[in-house]
C-alpha cells in the first residue's frame, strides 16, 4: 500500500529541474537554467509563497516555516544592496 505524503512535505520537480540543479552544483548551468533552479528553490523546494499554518499541526507548521524562512533568506540576498552594508557606507 503506497501512503501518501502530506502536503508540507511535498517537493515535486520534473527531471529540467533536476538537470538544471546539477548543471548549477557543477558549475556549468547557462542563465535559463541558472533561473530555473533559483526558481525552483525558491518556489518549490523552500515554498517560500506558500501558506506555511496547518491547522492543528503545530509540527507540520514548524517545518514549513523553517522552509519558508530559506526562501525569504534567499530571496532578501537577491533584492539587497550589498554596497549598502559596507564599511565605507555605514560611516558616511
Amino acid at each position: 500500500m503506497k501512503q501518501s505524503v502530506p502536503p508540507y512535505f511535498a517537493c515535486p520537480w520534473d527531471p529540467a529541474d533536476a538537470t538544471a540543479m546539477q548543471a548549477l552544483q557543477r558549475g556549468e548551468a547557462d542563465p535559463t537554467q541558472q533561473k530555473r533552479a533559483l526558481d525552483w528553490i525558491i518556489k518549490v523546494a523552500a515554498g517560500t509563497y506558500n501558506t506555511s499554518f496547518h491547522p492543528g499541526q503545530a509540527d507540520a507548521t514548524a517545518f514549513s516555516e523553517g522552509r519558508r524562512f530559506v526562501g525569504t533568506e534567499i530571496v532578501k540576498l537577491l533584492v539587497l544592496v550589498p554596497r549598502a552594508f559596507t564599511k565605507e557606507a555605514t560611516n558616511v
